[in-house]
């Protein structure tokens, strides 16, 4: 009776084995059969009714059928897995043949490209390229530079102040005022960076822009030296046919001061929509160095004297690259930054 119920219990399994259609299903046949609650488990707890000589034959009889099952099922599920990985690996082929995906690489932004110009050009005039604080005091961005404390320049309209006497810098100038202290002479650099003013986002003002600011503190310094340095400059940026003229102005750090204009490279001078029909256009503020602020930085302006010029970045990649709205410069659209 027993061997007719095992040899039943093998056959159903086996074919509910042969039809399963997942592990998953496999996994409810171990459980019925050989589980705790199984069918040839509850064979195993009828043994006690079993004659004792039977026993050990009935016993043997359950342990193949369960080896036999387990065998089965054991085959049956490296089968499944086997076609699950063939799956796998047909869904993860390469073809080496296909092309690679293009890169997108980045490159040089408009203010970096025109700034790396500047500075080569100043460079091989034996100009150093010296950086300073954009946090900075109140003395060195505004008193060490001859503007007292009821300069209009110094109205919280125009200057962002943080505490007290610290602020951000308006002006790179302030750079040079902590190499004047040095005390290391002659001097011959430059300070670009970043400046920051109280100004209203439009087509030329941002209240975050560039300056790349020069100084030149020497024993026989005079205004012509001033002007070939700015009009050697201005060639090699613009072309070599280019022109200076120099207007007077007035800054309170320079004296006498001037702006510089340089003849219109679009049209060589004739007048165009570029320069507004001028011919020229305004390109940096200039001037000699005034002795108060020799004085104040603990030079001697009776041996020593010096000039100094500002030029604002965005101008230079403004007009050197014909962009007509500064914000362009700063709104990362790739249609715009991709032309450089």
């Amino acid at each position: 009776m027993i061997n007719e119920t095992l040899d039943e219990i093998r056959k159903k399994a086996l074919d509910a084995i042969a039809q399963a259609a997942d592990p998953d299903r496999l996994n409810d046949i171990r459980v019925s059969v050989l589980g705790k609650k199984g069918e040839l488990t509850g064979i195993l707890k009828s043994m006690k009714d079993v004659a004792p000589e039977e026993r050990p034959k009935v016993g043997q009889l359950v342990n193949d059928t369960r080896a036999e099952i387990e065998r089965v099922l054991d085959e049956q599920k490296q089968k499944f897995e086997a076609a699950l990985l063939d799956a796998k690996l047909k869904n993860e082929v390469i073809d080496v043949t296909l092309p690679a995906k293009k890169m997108r690489v980045g490159h040089k932004h408009p203010n970096t490209i025109a700034l790396e110009e500047v500075e080569r050009i100043f460079i091989g005039m034996g100009y150093e390229v010296v950086e300073g604080p954009e946090i900075e005091k109140d003395y060195y961005n505004f008193e060490a530079l001859n503007i007292p404390a009821d300069h209009p320049a110094k109205d919280e309209q125009d200057t962002f102040y943080i505490h007290g006497d610290l602020l951000l810098r308006t002006q790179t100038s302030s750079a040079q005022v902590h190499e004047m202290e040095k005390g290391r002479l002659p001097i011959k650099m430059i300070s670009p960076g970043r400046v920051f003013r109280a100004d209203e986002v439009d087509a030329t003002h941002s209240p975050s822009f560039h300056q790349v600011e020069g100084l030149v503190i020497d024993k026989n310094i005079t205004f012509a030296d001033l002007k070939g340095t700015l009009d050697e400059f201005s060639k090699k940026l613009f072309g070599a046919e280019t022109k200076t003229k120099f207007r007077p102005h007035h800054f309170p750090f320079t004296e006498p001061s001037a702006e510089m204009d340089v003849s219109c490279f679009k049209c060589g001078g004739k007048g165009c929509r570029f320069c507004k029909g001028s011919g020229w256009i305004e390109i940096l503020g200039c001037g000699m160095v005034h002795p108060h602020v020799l004085e104040m930085s603990g030079i001697d302006n009776r041996e020593y004297t010096g000039f100094a010029f500002g030029v604002g970045l965005e101008r230079i990649a403004l007009l050197k690259y014909e962009i007509d709205d500064m914000r362009l410069l700063y709104e990362n659209d790739s249609r715009f930054l991709e032309q450089f």
